[in-house]
């Protein structure tokens, strides 16, 4: 698969112990984006953080959290991450969707 220069940066900002179907969010949405052929995508597990409800989320040696933060970071076109948007809309019930233009400066595989 090839990029073009500009692409695009979806990032998704949700809970670790978000849920659907029984399955943690962020895997779900990984493997959706792996099915509609994606360029690819990365789970970031954050150490600390707080969301709308203000609520801390912290991975602290004495107080570990269960709800860490975690971001789904895609980058591809447009146009392909466009056809993730209706499944985002349907299964991130608390969070953040973001996106951003990006110069993609190489994406090569072996």
């Amino acid at each position: 698969m090839k990029l073009p220069e500009e692409g695009m940066l979806l990032r998704i900002f949700i809970g670790e112990a978000d849920k659907h179907n029984g399955k943690p969010l962020y895997e779900q949405i990984v493997l959706k984006a792996r099915e509609l052929g994606l360029a690819g995508a990365t789970v970031l597990r954050g150490m600390m953080g707080f969301g709308a409800d203000s609520r801390m989320h912290s991975a602290k040696i004495l107080r570990l959290s269960e709800d860490l933060p975690t971001v789904v970071e895609i980058v591809d076109t447009e146009e392909n991450l466009n056809r993730l948007m209706p499944f985002l809309d349907a299964v991130v019930t608390e969070g953040l969707i973001t996106t951003e233009k990006v110069r993609v400066v190489k994406y090569r595989h072996s």
